[in-house]
């Protein structure tokens, strides 16, 4: 999902691994992040790592640079994070 920028594909198993009561895990967040932003859905993106801050999963360096990625052509003259 992620190298063919295809996030709807990325956000759509993420979705199904929580209705199947899989254990996501820092990678499927990632990921999906990833997916979001070779898509240009920065907010897809922020949102997704918001939920990957909220859940029980550690954040590593490779989901904060998705994330940064997503968002920083969008970023100019804004804050993003609180």
């Amino acid at each position: 999902c992620e190298k063919g920028a295809e996030w709807q594909a990325a956000l759509a198993l993420l979705s199904a691994m929580g209705q199947a009561a899989v254990e996501f895990d820092t990678i499927s967040y990632s990921a999906a992040i990833s997916a979001c932003e070779k898509g240009a859905h920065w907010r897809r993106a922020l949102a997704v790592f918001c939920a990957l801050r909220d859940s029980r999963c550690p954040i590593d360096a490779i989901s904060y640079n998705a994330v940064l990625q997503a968002v920083h052509p969008y970023a100019t003259g804004k804050f993003l994070f609180v």
